[in-house]
C-alpha cells in the first residue's frame, strides 16, 4: 500500500472537482447497482495517470455538454478491496491502473485501458470520453 501522504493530493485532484470515492467493495456494489451513469476513474501514482489521465477526465467532465450521472473514483495499490471488487465488474479486461470505465445501469459501456492512456495527451484521453458521454449519458 502507498503512503497516505503520496496519495493523497492525487486523491484531492479528483475529490475536488465532484468525484465520489468507492472506497470499499460495498460502495462499489452500491454504486453500480444503481441507475443511470456512473464514471469510474481507477486511480493512480504513476505519472501516466497524473499526465494523462486525471487532467484528461477533468478536461472530458468540464466540457461535455453531456456528462455521467455519478463521477466515482478509487486508488489502486490503496483502496485495495475496493479496486479488486472494481475489477470484477471490468471483467474480461485485465488488471489495469490508471484505468477509466464508464457504466450505464451498472454495466460496463466504455473503457480506456492503461495502454490506451501512456504516451497519450489528455486532450486525446478527453475527447475519447467526451465521445463516449454523448452516445451513453
Amino acid at each position: 500500500m502507498y503512503p497516505t501522504e503520496i496519495v493523497l493530493p492525487m486523491k484531492e485532484e479528483l475529490t475536488d472537482n465532484g468525484f465520489q470515492e468507492l472506497l470499499t467493495p460495498e460502495d462499489v456494489d452500491n454504486q453500480l447497482s444503481s441507475k443511470g451513469t456512473t464514471l469510474v476513474m481507477i486511480n493512480s501514482v504513476c505519472g501516466c495517470s497524473a499526465g494523462s489521465a486525471r487532467p484528461g477526465v477533468l478536461m472530458a467532465v468540464t466540457n461535455s455538454a453531456k456528462k455521467p450521472d455519478h463521477l466515482t473514483t478509487s486508488f489502486a495499490g490503496y483502496d485495495v478491496d475496493a479496486v479488486k471488487k472494481l475489477r470484477e465488474h471490468l471483467l474480461p479486461y485485465p488488471p489495469s491502473s490508471p484505468a477509466i470505465a464508464l457504466f450505464k445501469d451498472g454495466q460496463l459501456v466504455h473503457f480506456i485501458e492503461r495502454h490506451m492512456i501512456e504516451g497519450r495527451p489528455a486532450q486525446l484521453i478527453a475527447h475519447n470520453l467526451i465521445a463516449a458521454f454523448e452516445e451513453y449519458c
